[in-house]
């Protein structure tokens, strides 16, 4: 991957059209995903893809951009952005989709699901942006420590604290509202 990245990064670098195309067919998904389990809104999602990509190519445009790590580039102008909004206003609500249950057979196994899942939505919601985010990228979108360092701007150590105490706070917040759900079945 990373010689891809390199080829297509040298060929970005001489506006080459269709390679500017590849970059954006290939990473914008991804990016549109990470904005919208970090924003919750569509619109702002997709205000995100296209401000990535417009400042990619004003980075191009003044000899600038990356030299490697062209994903971890792209991911790291979309944090900037959505940390930006964040200053600006925090977001309403932060999307899980649940595809767990689809296929369940068994009702009362779906339903235990689904309630893990609120919880889970609603665990994550409370903790700081900063977690929130590393959770996302870590579980939601399968990065490892090393590129969510990249995104994020911070060291590898920084990145494993970070995760660690959110996991923690899911955790809490989550058997939290377990004890919280089998009190009020009582």
């Amino acid at each position: 991957m990373p010689d891809t990245e390199n080829l297509l990064i040298q060929k970005a670098k001489n506006f080459n059209q269709a390679t500017l195309g590849e970059i954006y067919d290939r990473y914008s998904p991804a990016i549109y995903r990470y904005a919208m389990r970090l924003l919750g809104d569509e619109s702002l999602s997709e205000d995100c893809v296209a401000e990535t990509f417009f400042r990619f190519l004003n980075a191009l445009k003044n000899n600038k951009g990356p030299k490697e790590h062209l994903q971890a580039y792209l991911f790291r102008i979309a944090h900037n952005w959505i940390t930006d909004q964040y200053r600006s206003q925090v977001p309403a609500n932060v999307e899980l989709r649940d595809d767990l249950c689809s296929d369940a057979v068994d009702l009362e196994n779906q339903v235990e699901q689904n309630i893990r899942v609120q919880f889970t939505h609603k665990a994550l919601s409370t903790l700081n942006k900063d977690q929130r985010e590393i959770i996302i990228l870590k579980y939601l979108e399968g990065y490892e420590n090393y590129e969510i360092a990249t995104i994020i701007g911070k060291n590898i150590g920084s990145v494993k604290a970070l995760l660690h105490r959110a996991t923690v706070n899911m955790s809490l917040k989550v058997s939290e509202l377990e004890q919280e759900n089998v009190r009020t079945k009582k």
